[in-house]
């Protein structure tokens, strides 16, 4: 698989890993395998990093860079990513108005709850980075926070 990338795209991944190779010795430890992809503006879940060899504890496994070329071809060509365009319209469901905006409380709920669910004191900082004030209905526009989000990954 890792015959799908570009020269460019293998150069980076080598770079990336060689970043991840603490010990010099051309190997990763499995543990940062998500760090690296996300170096290479990848946004694995946690669930795709186990499903592709990631692991949750240090010196479990290590993986040369062979070893890492098609996991990141694998990742790189996963669909479940998503775009811009389908998280503004999951969001248009929460829009009742139809006016570009929905409740503060609402995406708070959204994020603490669904998928890969954060804690309080992680989103809180997040929300403050990417969100307008709210308006004195509790509501907001939820388009210019998009942009922010998928501008960070």
């Amino acid at each position: 698989m890792a015959a799908d990338l570009s020269a460019r795209d293998v150069e980076r991944a080598k770079f990336a890993f060689s970043i991840y190779d603490f010990e010099g010795k051309g190997t990763m430890d499995a543990f940062y395998v998500g760090d690296c992809l996300r170096a290479l503006n990848l946004n694995p879940t946690l669930a795709v990093i186990e499903k592709v060899g990631g692991k949750t504890k240090k010196k479990e496994k290590m993986l040369k860079v062979d070893d890492f070329l098609p996991i990141f071809a694998q990742v790189k060509k996963d669909k479940d990513a998503g775009s811009f365009e389908d998280f503004m319209e999951v969001l248009k469901l929460y829009d009742k108005t139809e006016n570009g905006t929905m409740l503060y409380a609402e995406l708070e709920h959204i994020l603490l709850s669904l998928g890969e669910r954060l804690e309080k004191s992680e989103l809180e900082p997040v929300l403050k980075d990417c969100c307008d004030e709210e308006d004195e209905d509790g509501f907001i526009p939820y388009e210019p926070f998009l942009k922010k989000m998928t501008a960070m990954l």
